[in-house]
């Protein structure tokens, strides 16, 4: 915990013995692994941050489906309701 403090951190407020609270992030740092980090070795932290951000508006946020989201994208999912809202 101190290290958290040292560094301004929070600590996980999920609930202990329940994984389900963290499989979200976990899936999405599984994801950002194999996609980004495992494919190449980057030079500078910067290039690092440009390639996460990239691969996050480029395919996570626009080619990726979610069942949830009726398998459409979270971008084609936004615009519907964008639209929907307009339209009202």
């Amino acid at each position: 915990m101190s290290a958290l403090n040292r560094h301004g951190l929070v600590g996980s407020m999920g609930r202990v013995g329940a994984a389900g609270d963290n499989a979200a992030m976990e899936s999405f740092f599984a994801l950002l692994q194999k996609d980004v980090l495992d494919r190449h070795r980057w030079s500078t932290r910067e290039q690092l941050r440009i390639a996460i951000v990239t691969w996050i508006e480029r395919t996570y946020h626009r080619r990726r489906r979610q069942a949830r989201l009726g398998r459409l994208t979270p971008i084609e999912y936004e615009t519907i309701i964008n639209t929907a809202a307009s339209a009202a």
